[in-house]
């Protein structure tokens, strides 16, 4: 049965992959706008955020401790003159590697990073997702997440 934990270093070169995967993904749906295939980190950038309380990143592991995905969180504090005061846990990226789509890999990261934002006594959690990715939208729509704000475009 697959587990979730925090990253650790070891497991930098699996998430090197599934960031090209992501990439790619998104470089599919939208060459106009992403490369590919890159990734979005540099691995020494990688090592930093694994190492940073303030941007914890979970994996995903099977028995053997193969890493079938992955989930890059971000800790935001919001309030001031306009907004109330709050403490988001921001979901930057849940990959699941393409060879383990469909064994709820996802469903499990997920369910761990709600778990921890509970934990860590956020508001909400919050993510974005492209409309490029449907697949995406509707695991997260599956997930109970319900739009929170819209970003919109004019090509030029």
């Amino acid at each position: 049965m697959p587990t979730v934990r925090r990253a650790e270093g070891r497991d930098i070169p699996a998430i090197m992959n599934l960031l090209v995967q992501v990439n790619m993904v998104h470089h599919n749906g939208r060459p106009d706008l992403f490369k590919g295939p890159t990734t979005k980190y540099t691995e020494a950038e990688l090592e930093q955020i694994l190492q940073n309380d303030d941007t914890p990143v979970f994996v995903c592991v099977d028995e053997g401790g193969a890493v079938l995905g992955h989930g890059f969180c971000v800790k935001e504090r919001y309030g001031g003159q306009l907004m109330t005061e709050r403490e988001t846990l921001y979901i930057d990226d849940i990959c699941v590697d393409e060879n383990s789509r469909g064994q709820h890999v996802g469903q499990a990261l997920y369910e761990h990073i709600l778990q921890y934002a509970k934990k860590l006594g956020c508001y909400n959690v919050t993510l974005n997702v492209w409309t490029c990715n449907p697949g995406a939208m509707r695991f997260y729509e599956k997930m109970g997440l319900t739009p929170y704000r819209v970003s919109m475009e004019k090509i030029l």
